[in-house]
């Protein structure tokens, strides 16, 4: 036997190892909220912006802004697809709008997601929020006379397939899709928690537990991360680190405020609601510090797409508040209002506190980051268009990526690379004024280039002037179609066929 010096010698050799081994990979928490507007946080909107946001002002302070970041898509499905997958959407058969809450599933079963690679990696990974990626609803066996309404095709008692849990994550509790999509109920694992016996309407009508309200969602799914947070601490302090994927609901319709945050914001329900997501933000991250686990989690906030005109816009401006702050258009629209969005990140002892980047990125990006932090090779059927964040955040470099790729809710693209911004349609490609058809008939140019450095409202369109800027554009954007990809890496298929300037139909939201 050892003797007992060298015993504890080499446990406390072990012992370090595996603590340095913790601290060299990190918690991950992803917050993403839904509809919120790069205007609608006080820090970057000061002269703009009316919303108090206490908690978001201090995470920029202590962390890293990015004031020029992305979602993949204007709207919500496409851009979770993005977040998860490191690729873009329009590669998918989702080629305009976004999924329902009883939707099929839009992650292939085969496709490595960020959840994947991380619980390859020893995370224990959890999912807790607004899924919106589809789920395989089990159908009645004999639907005589209960499909009268869509949503009542679906036997809801029985499990669904191909969710969270079969794509990474070991835990999920939260909803199907956006809080205004049915059915109307909690999910735990792979079923509803309760069933939806009761028919409810929150924007949209559907199936509902008897229990569920809508208002209840925010409170809940901010207790199940502190939760979450407290049960896997212990763990985390010992080398099993924790990443969990938080997709809020809000501020999306239905625009609900819990009682007690109702008038606080002086401009407002939606005002009222960016506020108790804010203090949600702070629950959340009261939780990393009460647990000891702080200084060593990644927290990255951001929100999936611009802010909704469901938010009365008009009347907010009309309040001195203005939820793209000095940008044009808003959710769904190809113009910056409608994908430029929030992007904190604090990791304390590794992103210097007080810095900004004006790098352009995007959520794709998230995938190759968090391969880079646990050193995990990318496959190449993996992760297309995600470009590592991991020297930004460092300070050691800049973001390898060369350009991006932008999307509108009907289909119509866009691609940035520096500071030019070409669309490939003639309006906000979405629902702000002109829509495409519109300027169709007003007679404006069938493309769209702006000089974002010089214009940043887009309001100067100059595509006539620099031909030999829309032709390097269109080049690139077309390589970047045919390839299958934008990072470097061998070329890959399209799931669809994909044709970068086609008027799409009208989709819902």
């Amino acid at each position: 036997m050892l003797p007992v010096s060298i015993l504890c010698l080499t446990l406390s050799f072990f012992a370090a190892a595996r603590l340095s081994a913790a601290a060299h990979r990190p918690n991950i928490i992803y917050i993403l909220t839904d509809d919120l507007g790069y205007g609608d946080v006080k820090v970057l909107n000061p002269k703009r912006g009316k919303i108090a946001t206490p908690v978001l002002d201090r995470l920029a302070v202590e962390g890293m802004t990015f004031t020029d970041a992305h979602s993949g898509s204007a709207v919500c499905t496409p851009t979770r697809y993005g977040v998860m997958t490191g690729r873009y959407a329009w590669r998918t058969s989702l080629v305009s709008g976004v999924l329902e809450g009883v939707s099929p599933p839009l992650i292939a079963a085969d496709r490595l997601t960020v959840a994947g690679i991380l619980q390859q990696q020893g995370y224990h990974t959890a999912c807790i929020g607004k899924w919106h990626l589809g789920l395989e609803w089990a159908k009645w066996e004999d639907p005589a006379g209960k499909a009268s309404h869509p949503h009542w095709q679906f036997d809801f008692s029985k499990p669904f397939r191909r969710g969270p849990v079969t794509l990474g994550f070991d835990t999920f509790f939260g909803i199907s899709a956006s809080l205004d999509m049915p059915p109307f109920a909690f999910i735990e694992q792979d079923r509803l928690t309760a069933l939806p016996t009761a028919l409810k309407n929150w924007v949209r009508e559907g199936p509902a537990a008897p229990e569920f309200e809508a208002v209840q969602v925010l409170p809940a799914l901010t207790r199940r991360a502190v939760e979450t947070i407290t049960a896997r601490a212990p763990d985390a302090k010992n080398g099993k680190p924790f990443f969990i994927f938080l997709p809020y609901a809000s501020p999306h319709t239905p625009i609900v405020p819990s009682p007690e945050w109702q008038g606080k914001s002086g401009i407002g329900a939606y005002g009222d609601f960016v506020m108790q997501t804010d203090a949600c933000v702070g629950e959340v991250l009261a939780a990393l510090e009460q647990n000891a686990v702080a200084d060593n989690t990644l927290v990255i906030f951001t929100s999936d797409n611009g802010c909704s005109p469901a938010a009365d816009m008009a009347g907010l401006e009309k309040k001195d508040h203005f939820a793209s702050a000095g940008f044009r258009g808003a959710k769904a629209d190809i113009w910056e209002g409608g994908h430029r969005v929030p992007f904190l990140v604090r990791w304390p002892g590794k992103v210097k506190a007080g810095t900004t980047s004006s790098t352009p990125v995007c959520h794709t990006d998230f995938m190759a980051t968090a391969a880079a932090i646990t050193e995990t090779k990318l496959p190449d059927t993996a992760a297309e268009d995600s470009f590592s964040l991991l020297p930004e955040l460092l300070g050691s470099g800049r973001s390898a990526r060369p350009s991006v790729v932008h999307h509108s809710i009907h289909g119509q693209f866009a691609i940035r690379e520096a500071s030019w911004k070409l669309a490939f349609c003639p309006g906000s490609g979405g629902w702000g004024k002109p829509g495409d058809g519109e300027a169709r008939t007003r007679g404006l140019p069938s493309t769209q280039l702006y000089d974002l450095a010089t214009d940043p409202m887009e309001e100067k369109n100059v595509v006539a002037a620099h031909p030999e800027v829309a032709a390097r554009l269109t080049a690139t954007m077309e390589a970047i179609i045919t390839r299958g990809r934008s990072s470097p890496g061998a070329a890959q298929q399209n799931d669809t066929v994909v044709d970068y300037h086609i008027a799409r139909p009208k989709a819902r939201r």
